[in-house]
């Protein structure tokens, strides 16, 4: 391979780098899901860097994290082979640091074209070691942080094994020789932090003469230059920051030691400063000044005027007799039971963790249910959970389990009801932070939710001043309407006002005196 105009590791630059996403047992458990078949990456040749380099963090990102691999070397062309005879393509073992920034990863959805493809990204070398006479199952891989053994494990262990990823590989594009395939890396990767110095090191051990790639070292520099606003920026979520730092006992120790943001903190912060998700965005403290005792009737007919008739998220009801609700949507997505998905994607921290476990303060936890309600969907803990991470509430077309626990909390909580089943009984948690269908209303991340009583609404962000402004007075009318009934009138010329009322009910607006008094209303 070449880096640059400088050769350095004596085999050309690969027409493909191609990286294997699960492949450890030890990672797979880390992270709570089973692969069925391999699923891979690509990396640009541009991340290729010698042993001895450096790597950037860039500024404004904190979630560097290192993976050290095996690597194969593609020996002759290899299309159409099967897995036992995958292994003779490969004429070369060598090591490799998958270095990856998870403060990009959502930004690239699965590819990990930016937070994996960044120049000196993919460290490899120092030497190469000809496969002949070794077989696919002696290889060992241990990677070094500062000079602690972080990480060790052996290629007998891999849930697809050499030659396996060369066939199923092969059956959809020509590998050809110099192509490096990336294998996958065990439990122990971690972030690091400028300064850090990386080394990894692939041998075969119990193999005579204990041949070895030597140790590929890496050292982690601070970059200077932020990112531009004309693309994708770093962001952060503790869902990210769990899986890079490995734990949520490592994440705990790094934030201890000044190492992580602690986004409950400064969500706290935010929210104690009037810009936290309570009063982000469209929805002002002056909004909600104007909708603080306007009902989800009276809104949903502005809404009406303007069009939008499917907004209701129909047959959900509070835990608590008079609750309200009233912030910014934060979704969760189930989709239907079936066995090898909810293996797949319910064990670690899953969809439905995470999304309790990240839901900030002002935000609407909003769960598709798929409108089933015999299951449950929230228990106290996740619902204590969103409590004290200061959520507004949550809202599920499904049911809510251990429901007289949640009624002794204060989160309002809308439901179909009580059921006692536990997770895996009709659904799989999927995915959060996307566009849903709850109650039969389409619901997307940022959505206005309203609820009391008479139910919950979906109110789109850009109608919600308009509507807001028109509700409130709509509220006021109806009040004073209200009101003249109480004292007698027929409702025939009052509701809806003929001329003679509608004068009589501006001359009172504009004097100040059309506010309900009988009723309570405002």
């Amino acid at each position: 391979m070449t880096h640059g105009s400088e050769p350095t590791f004596g085999i050309d630059t690969p027409g493909k780098i191609i990286a294997v996403h699960l492949n450890y047992p030890s990672r797979i458990n880390q992270r709570g899901r089973t692969p069925e078949f391999p699923s891979y990456f690509f990396k640009p040749a541009s991340s290729l860097a010698p042993t001895g380099g450096t790597v950037e963090r860039p500024a404004g990102t904190e979630l560097l994290a290192f993976e050290g691999e095996i690597a194969l070397v593609i020996g002759e062309e290899a299309r159409w082979v099967s897995p036992e005879d995958g292994w003779d393509y490969v004429s070369q073992v060598t090591a490799a640091n998958d270095l990856g920034l998870y403060d990009l990863r959502a930004a690239d959805k699965g590819s990990n074209v930016r937070n994996k493809g960044g120049d000196g990204f993919t460290p490899i070398g120092p030497a190469t070691i000809p496969t002949e006479g070794i077989g696919e199952g002696d290889w060992r891989v241990r990677t070094w942080v500062n000079g602690e053994l972080v990480q060790e494990d052996t290629s007998d262990t891999l849930k697809f094994p050499f030659g396996q990823l060369v066939a199923d590989l092969s059956q959809h594009m020509t590998l050809e020789p110099g192509d490096v395939i990336l294998t996958g890396t065990p439990a122990g990767s971690s972030v690091v932090l400028p300064g850090d110095v990386i080394e990894v090191e692939v041998d075969a051990p119990n193999v005579e003469g204990a041949p070895t790639t030597g140790r590929l070292v890496t050292t982690v520099t601070q970059g200077e230059t932020e990112f531009g606003d004309y693309g994708n920026t770093p962001t952060l979520s503790e869902a990210q920051q769990v899986e890079a730092w490995g734990s949520e006992q490592d994440l705990a120790a790094a934030r201890a030691a000044g190492h992580a943001t602690d986004l409950a903190t400064e969500a706290a912060d935010a929210a104690a400063a009037g810009t936290a998700a309570a009063t982000a965005g469209p929805l002002t403290d002056e909004i909600r000044e104007q909708l603080a005792g306007v009902a989800v009737a009276t809104v949903s007919a502005a809404l009406r005027k303007r069009g939008y008739t499917e907004i209701f998220i129909d047959g959900v009801y509070p835990n608590h007799e008079g609750d309200a609700i009233l912030g910014t949507a934060k979704t969760l997505r189930f989709i239907p039971f079936r066995p090898d998905l909810f293996k797949e994607h319910a064990g670690g921290f899953n969809a439905q963790k995470r999304a309790f476990d990240t839901v900030n303060p002002g935000e609407i936890l909003v769960v598709e249910a798929r409108g089933v309600p015999s299951t449950g969907t929230v228990g106290d803990v996740l619902a204590l959970r969103a409590q004290v991470r200061g959520a507004a509430g949550v809202v599920t077309d499904g049911g809510v389990r251990d429901f007289a626990a949640v009624q002794q909390f204060d989160i309002p909580v809308f439901s179909q009801g009580a059921h006692p089943s536990v997770l895996g009984r009709r659904h799989v948690p999927w995915e959060t932070d996307v566009t849903i269908a709850c109650g039969g209303a389409a619901v997307q991340p940022g959505d206005i939710i309203m609820g009391d009583r008479d139910g919950v609404i979906v109110i789109p962000p850009f109608l919600l001043a308009e509507v807001a402004a028109e509700a409130a007075a709509q509220e006021v009318e109806d009040g004073w309407v209200a009101d003249r009934v109480a004292e007698g009138h027929a409702v025939d010329g009052l509701f809806p006002m003929n001329a003679e009322w509608r004068a009589r009910y501006n001359a009172e607006l504009a004097s100040g005196t059309a506010a309900s008094t009988e009723t309570g209303r405002a």
